[in-house]
């Protein structure tokens, strides 16, 4: 093809505009939270932690919010005899142990839980199909 033909002239600006998206691209993954992001939690904190979030509490050990195991909360727009409850599952391992499980309610018991010599709290839960959870981390003392 010869150099004065139109389609050879677009040629290098099209992949000119490909070096150019590349390095936005790799900027947008390099900023983007990684999946356990490891946020460090002090005593008396309160917090909000995501489907699949971990967090590193003050003795090392981590919180990890494994799923929504249960949600029959009444709709905000429905006026409902019983206000209903969710469940929600956590995973916690200390420093040195394995992992052990445990459930949190919204409307019933156990809304709190003991995760070494700290208790969990369980404030609030958002809506949907992967709610946020504010939680807030008591010290045992």
């Amino acid at each position: 093809m010869p150099a004065s033909h139109p389609l050879r002239r677009h040629r290098p600006a099209a992949q000119a505009g490909g070096f150019v998206l590349l390095p936005l691209l790799l900027t947008g993954c390099a900023s983007a939270d990684p999946p356990d992001a490891g946020q460090r939690v002090g005593d008396g904190d309160g917090f909000r932690m995501t489907l699949g979030r971990e967090v590193v509490l003050p003795d090392d050990s981590r919180l990890r919010y494994l799923r929504l195991a249960s949600d029959s909360r009444c709709p905000p727009e429905v006026r409902c005899v019983w206000a209903g409850d969710a469940i929600v599952e956590f995973a916690w391992t200390p420093a040195s142990g394995a992992a052990q499980s445990f459930e949190l309610h919204t409307g019933l018991e156990p809304r709190s839980h003991a995760v070494g010599s700290r208790r969990l709290v369980l404030v609030s839960l958002e809506r949907g199909p992967k709610p946020a959870a504010a939680l807030r981390l008591e010290d045992g003392d």
